[in-house]
């Protein structure tokens, strides 16, 4: 990952529970701090974001854009809940909105996207076995489903929210991910 780039912002630190030393001073505006701890979850977000947008650029880009909320929403962040927990929120939001915004730029709609249709090449036989490739060719909608629920832990209801789709649609584009990742995983 490249070096990351931090607007200023005003020092309001928030409540951080034991052991947040480096974020509590990154919440003060100490940037070796935050860069401490962009080293420390860096890695875990771009894969993050790598699954979710199937595209090694874009989700460097987001990467950058998920730290760059960071750094600014940190003062905010009081601790409720743990800080992995709140980056991984962070994460999911940017990269559903850079989403949201490019199928607008594009002129289609997001939910469009849940009707592509796996890639009919044959692949070659390294490319077979590689999870994360299969993983990535996925359609949009199967491919952040397939994440957010199976890499990622989250209930069909918690998806459900975050995508705006209703549980049952959630189910729907797991099991559509689980059998064209089972196709592409066997041929």
């Amino acid at each position: 990952m490249s070096e990351l780039s931090l607007p200023t912002r005003p020092l309001n630190p928030p409540a951080m529970a034991p052991g947040g030393d480096d974020l509590a001073a990154a919440a003060r505006g100490d940037r070796r701090a935050f860069e401490r701890v962009y080293r420390e979850h860096a890695d875990r977000v771009f894969a993050l974001c790598v699954r979710m947008l199937g595209d090694r650029v874009a989700a460097e880009e987001a990467t950058q854009d998920v730290f760059v909320r960071v750094w600014e929403k940190l003062p905010g962040f009081r601790g409720d809940a743990a800080f992995g927990t709140w980056l991984h929120r962070v994460a999911v939001n940017v990269v559903l909105t850079r989403r949201k915004s490019a199928g607008s730029r594009d002129g289609r709609i997001a939910e469009d996207d849940a009707l592509e249709q796996a890639p009919s090449r044959p692949e070659a036989v390294g490319d077979r076995l590689d999870l994360e490739g299969a993983i990535a060719a996925l359609p949009r909608g199967a491919r952040t489903v397939f994440v957010l629920h199976d890499v990622q832990g989250f209930t069909h209801e918690e998806i459900g929210e975050q995508l705006g789709i209703s549980p049952g649609g959630s189910k729907a584009q797991l099991h559509r991910a689980r059998m064209l990742l089972r196709a592409a995983l066997t041929r």
